[in-house]
């Protein structure tokens, strides 16, 4: 049987690493991305020749409801199913909360959670009448703990961790399953300003040594698939033991 995904924040990271890992399984896909169009599209026509799937690519501000709810509304109909909904698209801000604008915190919040919503809302309403579907949400463990000078994207994962536990006792009955994984510092462009030796730093206060690589959180997606359905509404920590 056809096996399809739609997953945002795809050019980049763990985005790119779970296209990878989906496709490389026989998934068609929908993916999206903020402004890398050119790279997206590269990786989705690898993706097509490569393994033998469709691709459909779809380029916007995931934060704004008037691009997200039509662009997923497209990828229904093109894909003709969802059966993995993949939120991964996320933005992180670095600093003092007195210091943050309201412009920015409100950037934060609706593209890591407010964007959750608006792809759920439009995609969880086929899943229901099959009775069958996964959404993952991509967290982080600092929406579990909270970070210092991350508040608002420490507000906004926490809020994540709450809607997946939510949604996932809504949607339970209809035989649609919704888990999350809180990411521990994953070697990303996220994490990118930081110096060397600051990942040198913050790499010794993680019990596994390292920071996580992005394939090592597609292979949890795929795992989180193929998982029992009776495994729903868990937040799943994939962070080296750090928290």
């Amino acid at each position: 049987m056809k096996k399809t995904a739609l997953i945002t924040g795809a050019s980049r990271g763990i985005g790119r690493a779970i296209a990878i890992e989906l496709a490389k399984n026989g998934y068609h896909l929908a993916l999206f991305c903020h402004s890398n169009i050119d790279m997206l599209n590269a990786l989705a026509e690898e993706l097509g020749k490569k393994y033998i799937v469709e691709v459909y690519t779809y380029c916007g501000d995931i934060s704004d409801y008037g691009f997200t709810i039509p662009a997923c509304e497209d990828a229904l109909e093109k894909l003709g199913q969802i059966d993995v909904l993949i939120n991964n698209a996320g933005v992180a801000h670095l600093g003092l909360l007195t210091c943050m604008s309201v412009d920015e915190w409100e950037h934060v919040i609706n593209t890591n959670l407010s964007a959750v919503f608006y792809t759920s809302k439009t995609i969880a309403p086929s899943m229901i009448r099959r009775k069958s579907g996964d959404i993952i949400n991509i967290s982080s463990m600092w929406g579990s703990v909270g970070a210092s000078c991350e508040v608002a994207y420490s507000a906004s994962k926490g809020g994540v961790n709450s809607f997946t536990k939510a949604f996932a006792k809504e949607l339970a009955p209809n035989g649609v399953a919704v888990n999350a994984i809180t990411c521990g510092v994953v070697d990303t462009d996220m994490n990118g300003q930081l110096s060397d030796d600051e990942k040198a730093e913050l790499a010794e206060e993680i019990p596994v040594g390292r920071f996580c690589k992005p394939e090592e959180i597609a292979q949890t997606v795929l795992s989180i698939i193929n998982a029992p359905f009776y495994m729903t509404g868990q937040i799943i920590g994939v962070d080296g033991g750090y928290i």
